[in-house]
């Protein structure tokens, strides 16, 4: 099977007109169709007017995808490895709430950290799984939510 090359389109040095998220949308387009073409292989990035190209674990293309999923809709990326630790400032930004808010989950023992000194870190791992909770604790309650509506009549 031949291989497969995705392109980035943005040259070096230059400032391509179409906004980033729009480079992000045809990039994920790209990244997408070759992870779904492909199974298990790396996947080759090369970039215009570069005759380099570079191989990306499976893995690390999956990433890439998730990256530019968010960009693409024009979120924030922020990417940390699991066992990064951060302040209580980094995690309640990363969770979108107020530093109270993460300090009384953090005493309510709902995310996992330890005591620096006298500081708090938390890691990106055990905010993961807090914000995994939460997610699927919200589908959960959409899920009853329909089906009591739909118990009711109410959804027609």
């Amino acid at each position: 099977m031949p291989e497969e090359v995705m392109t980035v389109h943005a040259q070096r040095g230059k400032r391509d007109r179409r906004s980033v998220s729009e480079q992000a949308n045809q990039a994920l387009r790209d990244l997408n169709q070759i992870l779904n073409s492909t199974d298990g292989q790396d996947v080759a990035v090369e970039v215009d007017g570069d005759d380099h190209v570079v191989r990306l674990p499976r893995e690390v293309a999956q990433i890439l995808r998730e990256v530019l999923a968010s960009t693409a809709a024009g979120q924030a990326v922020a990417v940390f490895p699991r066992h990064a630790e951060l302040t209580t400032q980094q995690a309640a930004d990363l969770l979108n709430v107020s530093r109270p808010f993460l300090i009384k989950l953090l005493d309510d023992d709902k995310v996992e950290y330890r005591m620096v000194g006298t500081h708090r870190r938390i890691t990106a791992a055990s905010l993961e799984r807090y914000r995994r909770e939460m997610e699927h604790g919200s589908l959960r309650a959409a899920d009853e939510l329909a089906e009591l509506t739909e118990a009711m009549g109410l959804y027609e």
